[in-house]
This record gives C-alpha cells, sequence and structure tokens, in this order.
C-alpha cells in the first residue's frame, strides 16, 4: 500500500530543502557584505566643525557710556555665543571716537586674536561711533556681512533694522565684526554669522601668499 501522506510528506520536505538551499545561496558573504557597505557619514559634530573652520582667538570689545564689564549683558551674549572659540581678552571702552579706533588697531595687531568683535555704537545717534571709528582700519570691506545680518534682524524688529549700520571687515589681516548693542542683535549675529565665519576667514587670510 502506497503511504500518500508520507509521500506527501517527503515531497513537502524535500520542497522545504531546496527552498532552504536556494535561499542560503542567495545570502551575501562577509565579503560582499563588506565591500556593498556604504560610507559612514560623517557625524553632526564633526559637520558642525568643517563649517565653522578652524578655532580662533577672539577679542570682544563694548563701546558704551552706561555699564561696567562686571554689568555688561551684551558683551556676556557674544561671549555665550562664541561657541567652540576661546575668548582671549574683554574690552569695555567709553563712545570716544579715536578711544575705540586705539584700541581696535592694537587688538588686530595681537599674536594671540584671531578675530574682533565689537558691540554697540552702530546705530544712528550721533554718540554712536564705532563704525565711523572702526571702518578706516579696513583694508578689505566685508559689506555682506552687514546685508546678511540685517535681512536676518529683520524678523525681530522689523523695518527698524534699517537703523543698524552692522559691519565688518579686514583689518591688518583680521576679521573684525561691529555688532548693535542689543542683547538679541548681539546674540543673533555671534550665533548665526560670526561663530561659524571668524575661523573661516582667519584661516583664508592666512593662506594668502
Amino acid at each position: 500500500m502506497v503511504d500518500f501522506q508520507s509521500r506527501n510528506r517527503r515531497t513537502r520536505d524535500d520542497e522545504r530543502g531546496e527552498s532552504e538551499t536556494d535561499s542560503e545561496s542567495d545570502e551575501p558573504t562577509d565579503d560582499e557584505s563588506e565591500s556593498s557597505a556604504p560610507d559612514e557619514p560623517e557625524t553632526t559634530a564633526e559637520a558642525d566643525e568643517s563649517d565653522r573652520g578652524p578655532v580662533a582667538g577672539v577679542a570682544v570689545v563694548t563701546v558704551a557710556d552706561d555699564r561696567s564689564v562686571e554689568d555688561d549683558p551684551v558683551g556676556d551674549a557674544v561671549i555665550d555665543a562664541l561657541g567652540p572659540h576661546e575668548l582671549v581678552t574683554r574690552e569695555l571702552l567709553g563712545r570716544d571716537h579715536d578711544g575705540v579706533q586705539g584700541a581696535v588697531d592694537a587688538l588686530v595687531n595681537r599674536g594671540d586674536v584671531d578675530g574682533v568683535v565689537t558691540v554697540g555704537g552702530t546705530g544712528t545717534s550721533t554718540r554712536d561711533i564705532t563704525v565711523e571709528a572702526v571702518h578706516p582700519l579696513f583694508e578689505k570691506a566685508l559689506p555682506g556681512f552687514g546685508e546678511l545680518f540685517r535681512r536676518r534682524f529683520y524678523e525681530a524688529v522689523g523695518t527698524d533694522v534699517i537703523a543698524t549700520r552692522a559691519a565688518a571687515g579686514i583689518a591688518d589681516g583680521t576679521p573684525v565684526f561691529c555688532l548693535p548693542g542689543s542683547v538679541e542683535g548681539a546674540r543673533l549675529g555671534t550665533e548665526e554669522i560670526v561663530v561659524e565665519q571668524i575661523g573661516r576667514l582667519s584661516d583664508r587670510i592666512d593662506e594668502e601668499p
């Protein structure tokens, strides 16, 4: 007597064995898996570091008549926003044209200063003299900084942004950024532009023949 159940079971077992053999043969070997694995993408930290460029030594200068270094929230905002960059020195100056110009000129000639950030004195009053004091030191102006800053800051202050004369340039081979004297503006300019550009600009200048 033919055992159909036994025959059917053997047939199913044979088919299952062939299927498993085919499946195993389709699996890639270890060598194939390693060779076909995609390159690992840069981590976020590595990408951020690449965007920022090298770490820079930064001098922060507050231009104001009504505060001290111990009570300078705008300067504090810039320092807090510097991220990976190193604070080399911090100064507070009165609104004196020659005093501001002389201080910035001395800072850009220091060997440990890769960039200078000033805050305050960029408005439209007669006492706002930072831009007038610093601009003559520039051998190259960077008008794109002011344009980009005002576009970003417009979202916070609206059309009042036209009175913000934020500026930047290269003085004696050192990038200098002049930011407004408000905490919000100083923080925004530092976080969104200065942190990314100060090291890259300094490095690019150093590479020039």
